[in-house]
């Protein structure tokens, strides 16, 4: 029995692969490029007090997970107009927790967002009510080899940093239903207002590799408020990337929406 299942009695929709809804009318459009994806076991105990309202963990085999991912921003959008080249363009890094709500909707939970570029981390926390912070950042390819860096410029802890290198490997022809429920995420959750929102996306399936960690030195973790990683992490993938629509936020859960 899943977390979700054992508060509220409904169950949480299936993990699919490709996107869970449709979207019809498009609010934000972005590519997500170059993403590495580490992640690590955690105790849903110690994520439920750090989700929003109206949410759970959504876990697998009664564990939750914390992410790391290190990507490149390109080109964000608004409502289908063409992305913004420089302003729109730029690394960031998450750290991000897995969640599922009352009405069995699994989603991720940003616990916060580096970005490279000043203004979309402003407009991102004072429109979005997202944990967007600016850092400086870099991602570098050498042969097979991506590196990934950042330090937290504002706001504070100022100096929060990560640094991780992945070598990239062969494509995989069909991931693993754990690779599927760590990265086959079709909604965020948030809260916009003080009420519970969900936004929902769409891409393409994943194209996901097999990917060795070559170093990782991180303090993103602990600066949001989660426990430092014991080990290594149990998933380590590479993606080229994807196109992504966000949608509207839907009702039931949602803010209301014309």
């Amino acid at each position: 029995m899943t977390t979700h299942e054992a508060q509220s009695g409904r169950a949480a929709e299936p993990v699919t692969p490709d996107a869970a809804r449709e979207i019809r009318r498009t609010l934000l459009t972005q590519s997500w490029r170059d993403l590495t994806f580490a992640h690590w076991a955690a105790a849903p105990e110690a994520v439920a007090p750090l989700l929003p309202a109206g949410t759970v963990p959504d876990t697998r085999d009664g564990v939750t997970y914390v992410g790391l991912v290190a990507f490149r921003m390109h080109r964000v959008g608004w409502l289908g107009l063409p992305g913004i080249p420089y302003l729109g363009t730029f690394p960031e890094t998450n750290v991000r927790l897995y969640s599922v709500d009352e009405h069995g909707r699994r989603g991720v939970v940003f616990r916060s967002l580096e970005a490279a570029r000043l203004l979309p981390a402003v407009v991102g926390r004072a429109v979005f009510r997202m944990p967007y912070t600016w850092a400086r950042m870099s991602i570098r390819h050498d042969g097979d080899t991506v590196s990934y860096a950042t330090a937290r410029r504002w706001p504070g802890p100022r100096g929060a940093a990560s640094r991780m290198a992945v070598r990239v490997g062969e494509r995989i022809a069909e991931p693993t239903a754990l690779e599927h429920f760590l990265t086959a995420r079709w909604g965020m959750h948030n809260v916009f207002l003080g009420r519970p929102v969900y936004l929902p996306n769409h891409h393409p399936r994943w194209p996901l590799h097999r990917a060795e960690l070559l170093h990782c030195a991180d303090d993103l973790i602990e600066a949001a408020g989660l426990p430092a990683p014991a080990g290594p992490p149990v998933s380590v993938l590479y993606s080229p990337g994807v196109p992504v629509r966000f949608g509207r936020p839907p009702r039931p859960g949602g803010l209301p929406t014309p």
